[in-house]
């Protein structure tokens, strides 16, 4: 069953704490791939090569099939799974987090470093911003030319979202749908076209 919607992240960006006098840098950034978060990994490794640890946790897939979390070096468990868990609790997907640690001179211990880096990508989350993308049903709606201009209108004046628009034989209008709006949609394009136009069902897509 594929999610309704997820969230991710806004934009990419840093957000820094100190915890203990230890620093923490938190990195965020969309992933598409799991390849991408990988990418950004590697990035941040080689712009804090002199950091104590680098931890990471990314989840990829609207259902979350990929996720992927690494202690580098801290006790097991303390840090990147903390990290993944802030990240699915807060239905984070297509992201990857970093967790830079300048480390201060203080043992946090194994609870005090899991409150602190899953604390610090829950702030990360707060302050970047979160953009929420939903599932919608793609459809494609086929009309003469005379009728296009007016389905076009009488589309987007329903609020409907027109994604593509195809000059042929005749006009296709693709429009992006939530799933459970089919049926409605149907029935007023019927109506208001008086049944001269045909609506082919495609794919899905996710948007914001």
């Amino acid at each position: 069953m594929k999610a309704d919607q997820y969230v991710t992240v806004a934009r990419e960006g840093v957000h820094e704490a100190e915890i203990n006098r230890s620093r923490f840098l938190c990195s965020l950034a969309p992933a598409a791939t799991e390849q991408e978060a990988q990418e950004f990994i590697a990035r941040v490794r080689k712009e804090h090569p002199t950091a104590t640890h680098n931890c990471f946790a990314y989840v990829v897939g609207a259902d979350a099939s990929v996720q992927k979390a690494s202690d580098d070096g801290e006790p097991g468990g303390t840090a990147g799974v903390p990290m993944l868990q802030m990240l699915m609790r807060r239905d984070v997907r297509y992201a990857v987090a970093v967790v830079t640690r300048y480390y201060g001179g203080v043992k946090l211990g194994a609870g005090g470093l899991i409150r602190a880096y899953g604390g610090v990508v829950g702030e990360a989350l707060d302050a970047l911003g979160t953009v929420t993308r939903r599932r919608y049903r793609l459809a494609t709606v086929t009309v003469d030319h005379q009728k296009a201009g007016k389905t076009q209108n009488d589309l987007r004046s329903t609020g409907r979202t027109v994604v593509d628009l195809r000059y042929g034989a005749a006009v296709e209008i693709e429009v992006a749908l939530p799933e459970a709006d089919l049926p409605a949609f149907e029935a007023w394009l019927a109506d208001t076209t008086a049944g001269s136009a045909t609506l082919t069902l495609g794919g899905e897509t996710y948007a914001s």
